[in-house]
C-alpha cells in the first residue's frame, strides 16, 4: 500500500526537482524528503529520480507515477472532505474552468453568494481558453467547467447556465453613436477589432454574419485581440467597432464612453453551459454548488447578462 507521506514528498520534489525546496514547502528537513523518497522508490522497486549532485530529473518510472500521485493525493483529500462534512456543514474546496468572458463576470458572484452561505467551501476559479477547460476536467484539474458550446453527452453531462447576449459597440463620437439602428451593410465600411479564432463571441458573430453571407474577407478588421476589456477600451478610444459581451461593456456603456448600436435584423445570444464528468469523484460541495445554480434565490444573478 503506497504511505500517502511518502507520495507527497515525492510530489513537492517532482514538482520542484529539489529535495530542499520539497522540505521548505512541507516544514521538514531535507534528509527526512530523501527518507521517505528512498523509502518510496523500495515500496515500489523502481528509482524516480536520476541525482547528479544537487540535481534532478525524473526517471520514466517517475514520469509514469507523477499523474497517478497527483490523484491519489486529490482523491484522499476529496475523501477526507466528504466524510467530514457528513456530521458538519458543507466543506471542500470546488475548481471551476471557466473559459467565457460573460463567465468570468456573473461566475465570481456565484461563488460569493454560494460562499458566503457555505463558509467552509473554498473555491477556485481557473481562467484558461477553451480548448483548455475539457483537459482540465479530463485530468481532474478541475471539477467543473463554464463554456460557450455543447459539450453534452459522452463523458460529460451539462446544464444551461444563462444566456450570454453580444452587442455591437462604437465610441461616443463615433458616427453611429446617434443612430437608432444600422443595417447590415453599413458594417463593412468600418474598422473592425475581433477576438481571437477560439473565442465563442467570434464563432456566434460569425454565424449570424454568415446567415447574411458576410465573412470576416469581406470587413476590414483594424485589430484581433484576445481580451474583451481591451477589445472595449480600444473601442472607447475610437480605434473601430466591435461585437463584445454586453457584460464585458458594461462599465463603459455606463459611464458613457461607449454605446451599443442595434443592427436590423441581427440578434446575437448563445448559451454558456456548466459542464462536469459523468464520472465524477463524489463532492458534496461541488453538488451542492451544481444543484444552485437554478436555484429561485439566485435568478437575477442568471439574469446579468441581459443588463
Amino acid at each position: 500500500m503506497l504511505d500517502p507521506t511518502k507520495l507527497q514528498a515525492f510530489l513537492f520534489a517532482a514538482q520542484s526537482l529539489s529535495f530542499s525546496e520539497a522540505a521548505r514547502h512541507l516544514n521538514l528537513s531535507q534528509p527526512t524528503i530523501s527518507h521517505h523518497i528512498k523509502g518510496l522508490e523500495q515500496d515500489l522497486g523502481v528509482e524516480l529520480f536520476h541525482r547528479s549532485g544537487s540535481k534532478l530529473k525524473l526517471t520514466e518510472a517517475g514520469h509514469l507515477l507523477l499523474p497517478w500521485a497527483r490523484r491519489i493525493m486529490h482523491e484522499s483529500v476529496e475523501v477526507q472532505q466528504m466524510l467530514g462534512s457528513l456530521h458538519e456543514r458543507i466543506a471542500g474546496h470546488i475548481r471551476i474552468a471557466c473559459s467565457t468572458t460573460t463567465g468570468k463576470y456573473i461566475l465570481p458572484q456565484f461563488a460569493g453568494r454560494f460562499r458566503a452561505q457555505h463558509p467552509n467551501v473554498q473555491i477556485s476559479i481557473l481562467a484558461c481558453t477553451q480548448v483548455n477547460v475539457i483537459p482540465r476536467l479530463l485530468r481532474e484539474e478541475a471539477d467543473l467547467g463554464v463554456v460557450s458550446y455543447d459539450a453534452c453527452g459522452g463523458e460529460f453531462e451539462c446544464q444551461d447556465f444563462f444566456a450570454d447576449h453580444i452587442i455591437l459597440i462604437a465610441a461616443r463620437e463615433h458616427p453611429w453613436a446617434s443612430r437608432d439602428c444600422i443595417d447590415l451593410s453599413e458594417l463593412l465600411d468600418v474598422p473592425f477589432i475581433v477576438r481571437e479564432e477560439t473565442a465563442g463571441t467570434r464563432r456566434v458573430m460569425l454565424a449570424e454574419l454568415g446567415k447574411h453571407d458576410i465573412t470576416l474577407d469581406d470587413m476590414n478588421i483594424f485589430l484581433e485581440v484576445g481580451n474583451a476589456e481591451a477589445i472595449v477600451k480600444m473601442v472607447e478610444l475610437n480605434f473601430g467597432v466591435s461585437f463584445v459581451s454586453r457584460s464585458a461593456a458594461s462599465w463603459a456603456i455606463n459611464n458613457g464612453t461607449v454605446v451599443e448600436v442595434p443592427v436590423h435584423g441581427v440578434d446575437l445570444r448563445y448559451q454558456i453551459y456548466m459542464i462536469r464528468p459523468e464520472m465524477y469523484s463524489a463532492n458534496r460541495a461541488v453538488e451542492a454548488f451544481w444543484a444552485s445554480v437554478h436555484d429561485p434565490v439566485n435568478i437575477d444573478l442568471l439574469r446579468l447578462s441581459e443588463r
